[in-house]
């Protein structure tokens, strides 16, 4: 065991995030994603939501301070789907991390899923909101 690592974090996860480079993207799937088919690699998560493995992943993944939009959700095919509430969550979790305050990018569904498929990892958690998939584009670390 280590000192000060989240339990929700596996080996397997924290393997993944350290073999990462500036630039790539991870996706933070719901139950409903279509994870193993896009993944070109997995990470199961089990029993776990995203907004808690979110929280957990920030303390020390760095997001990319070169885009606008480190983060996204994949935007309701319906327009009348009013925001999901999770996104809130998710806003307020990464400001506390990033002082710049980054908004959620909307991304189209099929969009989001041509981006899952060419992402450097899929983490498969059992998050039974509706569309509560997030991806993350990593950063430098500066300090």
């Amino acid at each position: 065991m280590l000192k000060n690592i989240p339990p929700i974090l596996s080996p397997d996860l924290m393997y993944v995030l350290l073999k990462m480079g500036h630039g790539d993207d991870i996706i933070l799937a719901d139950g409903n994603f279509p994870a193993d088919s896009h993944a070109q690699r997995l990470v199961r998560l089990d029993g776990h939501g995203v907004p808690e493995i979110l929280e957990a992943l920030l303390q020390f993944f760095p997001l990319d301070s070169f885009v606008e939009q480190p983060a996204g959700v994949m935007n309701p095919v319906d327009d009348q789907t009013p925001t999901p509430p999770v996104w809130k969550t998710y806003v307020d979790l990464i400001q506390q991390h990033d002082s710049r305050k980054p908004e959620l990018e909307k991304i189209e569904r099929f969009e989001f899923y041509e981006r899952a498929k060419k992402s450097y990892a899929i983490i498969a958690t059992s998050e039974t909101a509706l569309y509560a998939n997030l991806i993350l584009k990593k950063g430098v670390v500066t300090t």
